[in-house]
């Protein structure tokens, strides 16, 4: 049987003490509400489905995040553990103050919506600033794997996990943004005339191969095979190594970057940055300068990363099966692959000439 007594502050504490089962204490401010709890526990007790709340009661999700981001996210690559902290805050901003066992289904999915509506925030005119389903998708991975961590290797008597209740955001439909020639020829132009040879270098690789903008700028001299023609990756988005093909223009460019006259002693990256105030020299950040280039060549709205889209899509163009673009591109599945390419409309409509030719 349960203990029910009076606190000296007023308030009523029930403690249950069962064989093979760890002393369970709560208190509530009416007697009623005491017994209640005791009894509910003890019948789970006997039924064999007792869990131990108190542990995520008591704990805020501000200090779960804490320690999820010093314990989980601390081991992943670096560009995931900025883009965690990154997304922490919001969830901090919404759900800091509550503990775990009190975030529910109902209460995401209003976060869900919150963000997807802008209504928690508001620009300098009062007017809602709408988040990407895209970034509310992977605000939601992150609660959802704290749970998931939190059932399952915290041991924090959590019945489920609030986040597998609720919709996700569908996902957006890809980006579709290809160079058009004059837009190529300006962006070349303006990359070629640029001080730093490495920027030429890295744009048109990137044109040539697909590789993305941090498999690029991270590679080493001992990556790159010019006999055979390959660049190994070690270090993907993805996880997976994989072997880039080299074309002949890829081929030359990277000759020219391996034979950078200005490349300091010591220095095994080939696109290499200034050093830091650690003295250690990090890949070349070319951000801002790309900002800039691409605003004079008139084309603003157009992502590095579209040079990846642009590239996929080229190789789909020259008759190259989608498992060989995939072997390139390191894509895992065929749907990831097909939103990265974009066949020109106009291409298609010769080809169907060629058809009927």
């Amino acid at each position: 049987m349960a203990t029910i007594v009076k606190t000296e502050s007023g308030t009523w504490k029930a403690v249950i003490r069962k064989r093979g089962f760890p002393t369970t204490i709560k208190t509530f401010r009416l007697k009623r509400d005491a017994d209640d709890w005791a009894r509910r526990t003890e019948d789970e007790m006997v039924r064999g489905m007792f869990v131990q709340r108190a542990p995520s009661e008591r704990l805020t999700f501000e200090k779960a995040i804490q320690r999820y981001l010093a314990e989980v996210t601390s081991t992943k690559r670096p560009m995931t553990q900025t883009g965690e902290h990154k997304r922490a805050a919001p969830l901090v901003a919404y759900f800091g103050k509550y503990s775990l066992a009190a975030i529910s289904a109902e209460l995401v999915a209003q976060y869900r919506d919150k963000r997807l509506s802008g209504e928690d925030r508001k620009d300098a005119s009062g007017k809602p600033v709408p988040r990407a389903p895209n970034t509310v998708r992977l605000e939601l991975a992150l609660l959802g794997h704290l749970f998931t961590v939190a059932v399952k290797e915290w041991g924090l008597g959590l019945t489920y996990n609030p986040v597998l209740n609720i919709r996700r955001p569908a996902p957006g439909p890809g980006r579709t943004r290809r160079l058009d020639k004059g837009e190529e020829v300006r962006l070349l132009a303006a990359v070629d005339g640029h001080s730093n040879p490495m920027l030429r270098w890295i744009v048109r690789i990137a044109v040539e191969t697909g590789m993305r903008s941090s498999e690029i700028v991270t590679l080493r001299h001992s990556q790159v095979d010019l006999v055979k023609r390959v660049v190994r990756l070690v270090e993907t988005k993805n996880t997976m190594p994989r072997t880039v093909p080299l074309t002949v223009e890829a081929t030359n460019l990277f000759a020219q970057a391996l034979a950078n006259p200005i490349r300091p002693v010591g220095t095994d990256l080939i696109f290499f940055g200034e050093p830091g105030r650690d003295k250690v020299r990090r890949p070349y950040n070319f951000n801002k300068v790309w900002l800039d280039i691409k605003r004079s060549a008139g084309c603003s709205d157009f992502r590095f990363h579209d040079l990846r889209h642009e590239a996929v899509s080229r190789l789909v163009e020259a008759g190259l099966s989608d498992q060989e673009v995939a072997a390139i591109s390191g894509h895992k599945s065929m749907q990831m692959l097909k939103r990265y390419t974009h066949l020109r409309a106009e291409d298609l409509v010769a080809k169907l000439d060629k058809l009927k030719a």
